[in-house]
């Protein structure tokens, strides 16, 4: 994939229980396609773990393939309030998480972190990818 300018990303996190059999997904948006999309299975986590996995996943992804700018976009609005510094992270593991998602963030000219609505329709698809990933570790 050539070099991406203002990559648009979606993720999501999602666990079944809190904590449960977590998973996260993004895909990658570019002049109104998506050009990639991504899913992976954490095992047992919380829904925030996941939503922070996502972004993690996403954006280590992202830095293979452009160092230019990046829109980050999640219906996780705790998270996203969280990295744009607005809220505290209180508990150490997630505050771990949302340093490696700054770290990562330094790779880039520009990054920018915003909430959408889950009715958004690549949330949906994210939502829809990391269901998948739920789906097929039911029957192990």
């Amino acid at each position: 994939m050539p070099d991406l300018e203002d990559l648009a990303i979606y993720t999501d996190g999602a666990s079944r229980g809190n904590p449960g059999h977590a998973a996260y997904a993004f895909l990658f948006v570019r002049d109104g396609r998506a050009v990639l999309e991504r899913s992976g299975y954490i095992g047992i986590a919380t829904n925030n773990t996941a939503e922070y996995r996502a972004f993690i996943a996403a954006l280590t992804e992202a830095a293979r393939q452009t160092a230019g700018p990046v829109r980050v976009y999640s219906d996780s609005e705790l998270v996203v309030r969280q990295l744009n510094g607005v809220y505290r992270v209180n508990k150490e593991h997630l505050r771990e998480l949302r340093d490696e998602v700054l770290r990562l963030a330094g790779r880039f000219s520009s990054v920018t972190f915003s909430s959408v609505r889950r009715t958004d329709p690549w949330i949906g698809r994210a939502d829809e990818l990391c269901n998948r990933e739920l789906d097929a570790r039911r029957g192990r």
